[in-house]
């Protein structure tokens, strides 16, 4: 009856509220579906079309189920499903640990069952389960098995996206909780520093990722431009350069995060069109096995800075994939010493690298690579043992 594969690779998709937030109906929702197909990100492996907070009324009915909007929605829920499932896609929806959601609409506290009952019968595949106004002396961890054990129970597969922004000691618990991906970090805004900040927050926790399990460190911001309806993600803020954006992709793919775009898609320029369909970084990160990236710092001068490393994540090919970060804001030489991730030079063996980003050949090296990375940029190559 349920897809035993649900949650194996990072979800990936499309969510409303980066660039939407409160401003969203039925129309933006189609169009956005339309895109995904049309587009090519379909095909690229993006999956699901998420509708975030703002959907319902402010009240329940009479029997305590929620009610889409009939302006924004005139049409309604299960109308809306069955149109983007003709389009080959999942369809995906908000709700709330608590009392209300986070812009004041009905949460799922106490309601659980009943909501993940309406959502199947909507035809929903995709829950994100947001964090807010959580009765204070009830245990989060509590309340989100509370809703996996309701949507497993639900009749219909729906993937769970907890989403408590790394709070509760989330990374001790979550796995066994039963959610498909957890996010990890605050809210991210359309800005390098908000990129950076939320990198390094998680550059330690690569253990706590992997199949059916994801840690999500939010939605991207790739093409926003600084083009968000709310000051706080990013319109007064100005967005981000191509080449951030490049390098925030990269991260999020090398860490194995859910990769759910926030932009407005309909009006991708090419250059973030590359960016969300490389093939290269997608394979990385929907690699079966799941495995998180570690860190390598580059010797010697830089050793001690965050700003400047190296990730590496083990590929179930036998493939390395190896990124070159370089956050700060100034050029570097980075030099990667193969011993660092397994190969001594006594082997015998050599790494053929090809660039992810360049999508060619780069050579074979033996012992190391010493790339020069320029600010706020990356180089991502896929290394094989030859």
């Amino acid at each position: 009856m349920y897809e035993q594969q649900l949650g194996l690779k990072p979800p990936m998709g499309w969510n409303s509220w980066n660039t939407f937030t409160w401003d969203i109906n039925e129309q933006l929702i189609r169009e956005a579906a339309d895109t995904i197909v049309a587009g090519g990100y379909k095909d690229a492996g993006y999956e699901y079309i998420v509708i975030d907070d703002c959907w319902s009324l402010k009240d329940r009915d009479d029997d305590g189920k929620l009610v889409a909007d009939p302006i924004k929605f005139p049409n309604g829920m299960k109308a809306l499903a069955d149109y983007i499932h003709s389009k080959g896609l999942k369809f995906g929806m908000y709700s709330c640990v608590g009392t209300h959601t986070c812009a004041g609409y009905p949460g799922s506290f106490e309601h659980e069952f009943q909501d993940a009952e309406l959502l199947a019968e909507w035809g929903v595949d995709f829950l994100k389960y947001d964090y807010c106004f959580k009765p204070r002396h009830i245990s989060g961890e509590l309340l989100y098995k509370r809703m996996s054990l309701a949507l497993k129970n639900c009749g219909r597969d729906i993937l769970f996206s907890a989403c408590n922004w790394g709070e509760d000691n989330v990374y001790q618990w979550i796995r066994e909780s039963g959610a498909h991906m957890y996010r990890s970090t605050g809210d991210i805004q359309d800005s390098w520093d908000s990129i950076k900040s939320l990198t390094l927050s998680q550059l330690d926790k690569a253990s706590f990722t992997g199949s059916y399990c994801h840690n999500d460190m939010d939605m991207l911001v790739v093409g926003m431009y600084g083009g968000s309806n709310s000051d706080f993600i990013g319109s007064q803020i100005g967005g981000c350069n191509d080449v951030e954006y490049k390098t925030h992709f990269s991260l999020w793919s090398m860490m194995g995060s859910p990769l759910m775009i926030g932009s407005d898609i309909r009006k991708a320029n090419q250059p973030t069109r590359d960016i969300l369909m490389n093939r290269d970084l997608i394979a990385i990160n929907q690699d079966v096995e799941g495995r998180g990236a570690y860190r390598i710092k580059p010797e010697p001068q830089w050793f001690h800075a965050d700003d400047v490393f190296m990730l590496v994540k083990v590929l179930t090919d036998g493939d390395v994939a190896i990124g070159f970060f370089n956050l700060s804001d100034g050029q570097r030489e980075m030099s990667l010493q193969f011993w660092d991730i397994g190969l001594p030079y006594a082997s015998g063996k050599s790494l053929s690298l090809y660039d992810c980003w360049e999508h060619k050949e780069i050579g074979v090296f033996r012992e190391r690579y010493a790339p020069v990375v320029p600010a706020h940029d990356c180089l991502i190559v896929r290394a094989k043992l030859v």
